[in-house]
């Protein structure tokens, strides 16, 4: 046994040999770095990397997998700290469950900061500790890993299924690790749509030991059942509890927004990069939020800054360069507006396949065009944009781009003949909510007029929905369901797809002709992807970690979404 080397407790399993495991060390001391290394070799470990700054750090967790990470909190030089590096990491599944993950600290009250990580933090340590500290923290975490195991080969396997009946088991037995297992089990839950079964185990965790990311998860499945009123009242409480929990504040903001209450989902999503400034996340969402609703001067800010951080990163959207590449050309600014295009082409190079990249960067191309006086090939590209307006990749975040872009070719006096037909379509497809139709409206707002046919758009679906539903309230439920496909499959509307939906779930036994219709409208909302009940502004509910979220393994396979305004459903 060497110097360095622990005598290991006893009930540790044979499973954690190093031998074969890799390891990051990330540390901006030369010493303390050097230190660690040979701690870790000392402790068999197979492979260890190194990296002096976070930056680099964080491309090679993007595009490797570590067994072990450990990584010093603070760093002089940059912008962000170990915490934020691994809240973004665990946020967006980008941290696989095998890798333990231990952050070292100077700071003796870092005990608070590693409890809003608890959910990927496997430990931390404060300095000066002992090496036989680190490698007791380091065995048991991957006892914990290797004891659950069966859950999570169960979800590399995509049975979700198993995995879930799993975590139940082990939470009502109260085996090793139960509450952990509660929380996996109740987040795979609320993925799979089973938001009543995840409710009632997150309240289970709450009744049997109250904790935060329990009652958080309550205010989720509140959410996500359509009760954003009760999810508010919930995360009151938390807040007033917990001033400095930010996946609150993410939550409540998205609460706030879904009931169209904008100016409070502004200041909240403004105290969550407050507690974490250099979340690329919460920049992004909180930038674009700002940047539609009026407040162009911060939402540039924000989303600068996001830029600068996080361009390299997988949690960046360029939907946040399409935005500034509309304000630099308000400011005149031809070389901004060029930087705009050469980083979305630099990104599209990354991922030639991408037609949402290729989507955005025909965006600023057109602007680019229109700041140099190019009208006719201006107007060209965006009739061939509005040509796909019907299409089911067209999605929300499309139709606010085109129609800021339409709204500046009227601003520069070129006549676009069809433009109110299709500002009329975009809005009869995506106003399915207050809260989106408002969004659109911000989108539009150069040309007033524009916006006011997005509302007069909503207007209608609303009428539609009205007139339908009536007929279900007068015993013909049947009449109902056709009158609202006749509508949804004119108008691509998510909500009135759903509603369909919803109204053959509940009096299917008296509809007469059920089946057919039903595979009408299941065609409209695997087409249309109308389940997919909220659109974001970050808060990525089926593919990302949403507030509250457990980091779960590489082999998890969600329904994929692409950026913050990318969803059409029905809200």
């Amino acid at each position: 046994m060497t110097a360095f080397e622990p005598s290991r407790p006893a009930f540790i399993d044979s499973s954690t040999d190093l031998s074969e495991a890799r390891a990051l060390v990330i540390d901006g001391n030369p010493q303390s770095r050097s230190t660690l290394v040979a701690q870790l070799r000392q402790f068999g470990m197979g492979t260890v990397t190194q990296c002096p700054r976070l930056v680099d750090a964080r491309r090679k967790l993007e595009i490797g997998s570590f067994d072990v990470v450990i990584c010093e909190h603070y760093f002089e030089r940059e912008l962000i700290s170990g915490q934020d590096l691994l809240d973004d990491l665990r946020r967006n599944h980008l941290l696989p469950f095998y890798t333990v993950f231990i952050i070292i600290s100077s700071e003796a009250s870092y005990s608070r900061v590693a409890e809003a990580a608890e959910s990927a933090l496997d430990a931390y340590l404060i300095k000066p500790f002992k090496a036989s500290a680190l490698a007791e923290r380091i065995f048991l975490a991957r006892l914990r890993k290797n004891t659950l195991q069966d859950i999570f080969s169960a979800i590399d396997a995509q049975d979700y299924d198993r995995a879930t009946l799993l975590c139940q088991d082990r939470f009502e037995s109260r085996g090793l690790y139960w509450l952990y297992a509660a929380r996996i089990g109740a987040e795979l839950l609320l993925r799979a749509g089973r938001i009543s079964e995840a409710q009632k185990l997150y309240e289970a965790v709450v009744e049997a030991k109250t904790l935060p990311w329990a009652r958080l998860g309550v205010a989720r499945t509140q959410l996500d059942s359509g009760y954003p009123l009760r999810a508010a009242t919930t995360l009151e409480l938390l807040i007033q509890a917990d001033p400095t929990y930010a996946d609150a504040y993410d939550l409540m903001g998205r609460a706030q927004f879904e009931q169209g209450n904008f100016e409070n989902a502004l200041s909240t999503y403004q105290m969550a990069t407050r507690l974490t400034p250099s979340s690329v996340k919460r920049l992004l969402k909180h930038g674009i939020l700002a940047y539609y609703t009026g407040e162009r001067a911060v939402g540039v800010e924000l989303l600068d800054r996001a830029t600068r951080i996080g361009l390299d990163s997988k949690l960046f959207d360029p939907q946040a360069i399409v935005l500034l590449a509309f304000a630099r050309l308000a400011n005149e600014d031809g070389r901004g507006l060029q930087r705009c295009e050469d980083q979305l082409t630099r990104l599209l190079k990354r991922e030639p396949d991408s037609a949402r990249l290729q989507r955005l960067l025909d965006v600023v191309v057109a602007l680019q065009l229109l700041r140099e006086h190019q009208i006719a090939r201006v107007l060209e590209e965006v009739r061939r944009l509005a040509k796909a307006i019907r299409e089911p990749d067209f999605d929300f975040e499309a139709a606010c781009n085109l129609l800021a872009l339409m709204a500046q070719l009227a601003n520069s006096s070129i006549q676009l003949y069809e433009v109110d037909a299709a500002v009329d379509t975009m809005g009869l497809r995506f106003c399915t909510s207050r809260a989106l139709t408002e969004l659109l409206a911000f989108a539009a707002a150069e040309r007033p007029e524009f916006a006011e046919r997005i509302r007069t758009a909503h207007t209608q679906v609303l009428k539609m929905s009205e007139q339908a539903m009536a007929m279900s309230l007068k015993g013909d439920p049947r009449g109902t369901v056709t009158t609202l496909l006749e509508h949804a499959t004119s108008t691509l509307n998510g909500k009135l797809i759903e509603s369909a939906h919803q109204v053959l779930q509940r009096h299917g036994e008296r509809i007469e002709g059920r089946v057919e219709l039903d595979h009408q409208v299941q065609a409209l909302r695997v087409r249309y992807r109308s389940n997919d009940v909220h659109m974001g502004l970050g808060e990525q509910v089926s593919s990302g970690v949403s507030a509250s979220g457990v980091a779960l393994p590489a082999g998890y396979r969600p329904p994929s979404t692409e950026g913050l305004l990318s969803r059409t459903g029905a809200a």
